[in-house]
């Protein structure tokens, strides 16, 4: 019994959806409620509606890693035999039963969520996210960039859904006042900046992870990034992005924060040493990788960095 419950919270990757749900809830207590106070707003999400957003979010994810690894059965038996949960522990049929209750009753919790604050995009995010992931794992993923490109703009979703239902629920309960306040964009601007650091950042470990799983994929006939490119193209690719998140970081962190910063100041040093030097440090070790395994340690170097990214929320709750 107990192994079959490990089989299936493996399935559903628990430790990512942990560590989704505390982006969630640290995107909103420490980044949306320290905005809305400095523009004189109290919080306006209830503890269960916050905890119904958490809920309904990783619900849909877990159905999406579920649907993903019933349509990986083959690649991933060659990629990572030792390690393929869907007819070795639970079998096709199960994984798709599971699929379909998670993401139903995800995409349900979201609508009522959608219903509470009145939010039309909200409910369009919850209605759509479950079947662009069932397409992405039954086809886009195997295209070139697409799947990507798809799952990197799903990353940037969650801080962004913490915006919308706020700024929903602030125009439900204040109208017009909201035509005058920076809230809105305030909200857009700090989670905009999360997500877009999640976009980057998870395209990046997406394409090393691609590098790693290549010998599947070639064999299946998928048309990856490194399938097409090969390695080294792939890493060049990747490279070009590290670049770019880091430029980013520099700007933001430097030059276009509205409290005090620079080398010497906390925000500084968090950038520095918390993101942009582990971020160096996956990159370089994606170049020095000759074997899947050596990949497999860069990707998991660049989920420390998305989690550096999500904590220092606690800087800027300092700051305002």
């Amino acid at each position: 019994m107990w192994q079959r419950i490990q089989a299936y919270l493996q399935l559903a990757r628990w430790t990512n959806l942990v560590m989704l749900a505390i982006l969630l809830w640290v995107m909103q207590q420490w980044v949306a409620i320290p905005l809305l106070h400095c523009a004189m707003f109290d919080n306006v999400l209830p503890w269960w509606v916050q905890t119904l957003l958490i809920l309904a979010t990783i619900l849909i994810a877990a159905g999406g890693y579920v649907i993903n690894d019933y349509f990986d059965i083959k690649i991933d038996r060659i990629n990572r035999p030792d390690k393929v949960i869907v007819t070795n522990m639970v079998s096709k049929q199960q994984a798709m039963r599971y699929h379909q209750a998670l993401s139903i009753l995800g995409a349900t919790i979201g609508l009522v969520v959608a219903w509470w604050c009145r939010s039309w995009i909200v409910a369009l995010i919850m209605l759509l996210v479950p079947g662009l992931l069932w397409f992405y794992s039954s086809s886009y993923k195997r295209q070139f960039i697409i799947g990507n490109l798809i799952i990197a703009l799903l990353a940037a979703v969650p801080p962004l859904l913490i915006a919308v239902v706020n700024i929903a629920q602030l125009t439900h309960l204040y109208g017009d006042i909201m035509t005058y306040s920076p809230i809105a964009h305030d909200l857009y601007v700090w989670l905009g900046g999360f997500g877009l650091f999640a976009l980057l950042t998870t395209l990046m470990r997406e394409m090393i992870k691609d590098i790693e799983d290549v010998e599947g994929d070639r064999e299946l006939e998928c048309h990856t990034l490194p399938v097409r490119l090969g390695d080294w193209g792939t890493k060049w690719v990747v490279s070009v992005l590290g670049l770019l998140t880091i430029a980013l970081l520099v700007w933001i962190g430097f030059f276009c924060l509205p409290y005090p910063s620079g080398w010497n100041t906390l925000s500084g040093r968090y950038i520095l040493f918390g993101i942009i030097t582990p971020l160096v440090g996956s990159l370089w070790l994606m170049w020095a990788a000759k074997i899947p395994s050596d990949y497999h340690v860069a990707q998991n170097v660049m989920k420390f960095v998305m989690l550096m990214g999500i904590l220092y929320s606690f800087v800027i709750e300092r700051a305002l």
